[in-house]
């Protein structure tokens, strides 16, 4: 004689935890408690613990993939001891193939964004053009307004980039005092620049 099935309520932080877990998966950039709260019709606070109920779930050495706080946002990546099979699996051209000048120009900008091409053409002391343009199409800086002074285009980092070198957000950038003596030139320059600008 057949058993009835016997439905068992899911917990509601539970079912939260899923559906978090959902729209997680299918952004494309990491996703604020605010958003995900908007998203899920849920209280902030909600979202919260549910998020905590994710990050035990998904976390190194438990899950192939972990959950982390990047970007100003949540967001899955390959845990660590994935990331070499998730490498072979897929190419990376956003990481691979940064030239020093590509990474040159993402510091000027990521301290002194957003800047214009010209303003990093002349702390570079080289033209940007071509490698702005190819930060572009990476999209590890996209366009943030015009100078009006002279109508040129001012670029800022993306979400992208905070991602990839694990920033939660700029201000986790060290800081120019920290880098040593090396860093004089570089704050000097900076500094030129910062003070042409318009405030």
């Amino acid at each position: 004689m057949d058993r009835p099935l016997r439905l068992v309520a899911a917990n509601p932080l539970d079912r939260l935890a899923r559906t978090l877990e959902a729209l997680l998966v299918v952004a494309s950039q990491p996703l604020s408690a605010e958003e995900l709260s908007e998203a899920s019709r849920e209280d902030p606070e909600r979202v919260e613990m549910a998020l905590g109920l994710l990050r035990e779930r998904f976390h190194e050495g438990r899950s192939g993939i972990v959950l982390e706080r990047v970007a100003g946002g949540w967001a899955f990546r390959a845990s660590r001891e994935a990331a070499e099979a998730c490498g072979r699996l897929f190419e990376r051209p956003v990481e691979r193939g940064l030239s020093a000048a590509a990474l040159e120009t993402l510091a000027v900008i990521a301290y002194l964004g957003p800047c214009s091409r010209p303003e990093i053409a002349r702390l570079r002391g080289v033209a940007a053009d071509s490698v702005v343009a190819g930060l572009v199409e990476r999209g590890l800086i996209a366009e943030a307004g015009r100078d009006e002074a002279v109508g040129a285009v001012r670029y800022r980092v993306t979400p992208l980039f905070e991602r990839i070198f694990g920033l939660e957000s700029l201000s986790e950038l060290p800081r120019l005092d920290d880098l040593g003596t090396d860093a004089e030139e570089l704050r000097g320059r900076l500094e030129t620049i910062a003070e042409k600008r318009p405030a």
